[in-house]
């Protein structure tokens, strides 16, 4: 049975004390980091992010607090998010197939992808990772987990592979890792030293 990412899916796993995996702290966190490596690699405040698989856009008011200027764009499946969150967060709806229609060969300073590419097929999986390789001019923050990982949380219809299986899809796709789940696309590589990287 497909998953339906309806408001029933977000109260339990973003707000329900006894299922949710992180904080609202933990968040501003995650933000924060991500914001910062980003604007690190481009030596300049960011000004553009999309947030692939957006959710109920949580990244959103977060961005808006740090970098006022900075437009937000989401892309999320679910019929609900839109409904509910796609005038005011700036949310389309959409899969990771989608992303090359919908924005054709613009690249954006961070993107985003959390929870998305772990419940993909490995050939879905190495499809989304291309277009966002395609859409990236800055960082992806592209949260994975291989096998050797424990998870916690929603794990109904997760699919796994093994790290070395990651990172050569991302080298494939022109995605350089650089820790913390960090990426930067292939023309950026000469902003990093030999020790930033995570690959020679």
């Amino acid at each position: 049975m497909p998953k339906r990412f309806d408001e029933r899916y977000f109260d339990r796993w973003y707000r329900d004390p006894t299922h949710r995996i992180g904080t609202t702290a933990d968040l501003e966190r995650l933000v924060r980091f991500a914001v910062a490596a980003a604007e690190y690699v481009l030596a300049r405040p960011i000004r553009s992010v999309l947030d692939v698989g957006a959710g109920e856009g949580r990244w959103a008011p977060v961005l808006r607090r740090l970098r006022p200027r900075a437009l937000y764009s989401g892309i999320d499946p679910s019929d609900y998010v839109v409904a509910r969150y796609g005038h005011r967060r700036n949310i389309v709806r959409g899969t990771l197939d989608d992303l090359d229609a919908l924005f054709g060969d613009r690249a954006f300073d961070l993107v985003v992808c959390c929870s998305v590419l772990n419940y993909l097929p490995r050939a879905e999986m190495s499809r989304g990772v291309a277009q966002i390789a395609r859409h990236t001019g800055g960082l992806a923050y592209l949260e994975i987990y291989a096998t050797s990982d424990d998870v916690e949380g929603d794990t109904a219809g997760w699919h796994s592979e093994s790290a070395a299986t990651y990172r050569r899809n991302a080298r494939a796709a022109g995605l350089i890792p650089c820790g913390m789940h960090c990426y930067v696309p292939a023309a950026l590589r000469d902003h990093l030293v030999a020790l930033e990287r995570a690959t020679p």
